[in-house]
């Protein structure tokens, strides 16, 4: 018997956030098809003008606008940025330095070192229960 292998596909939405773009700034064609899984690997692995220029210059989709910015995407909403921004944007707002952005990554940074406490944390309780078993 033989299995029929379907071909995995997804939409440019699921795409475009996979490759870390802006769906609305990807070319119309990407963004009226289904891309296999296969393509999507492709596209990752030797990248299009298109891709590397979107990746290089944005417009960047929330999530890279964050990143960038040291900041979390909760924390872009509360400083008023809710669009996609080009990395000119991202620089001359890295620039300016709003009390918004300096809040947000301070709140950012207090939020990393939390996580880290308390995987530590979790870890010599782990431990503690190994040795003591």
């Amino acid at each position: 018997m033989t299995s029929h292998k379907t071909t995995q596909t997804m939409k440019p939405a699921t795409a475009a956030k996979k490759l870390g773009v802006y769906l609305e700034a990807t070319p119309a064609e990407f963004q009226e098809g289904v891309v296999t899984r296969s393509e999507l690997n492709a596209l990752q692995a030797e990248p299009p003008q298109w891709l590397q220029e979107l990746r290089r210059n944005g417009p960047h989709p929330r999530p890279v606008v964050a990143s960038k910015l040291g900041v979390s995407i909760a924390g872009l909403a509360r400083g008023g940025v809710t669009e996609a921004l080009t990395t000119e944007q991202i620089d001359a707002l890295k620039q300016e330095n709003p009390e918004w952005l300096q809040k947000e990554r301070t709140t950012q940074a207090e939020v990393r070192k939390e996580a880290v406490r308390i995987k530590e944390k979790q870890a010599e309780q782990a431990e503690r229960r190994q040795s003591g078993s």
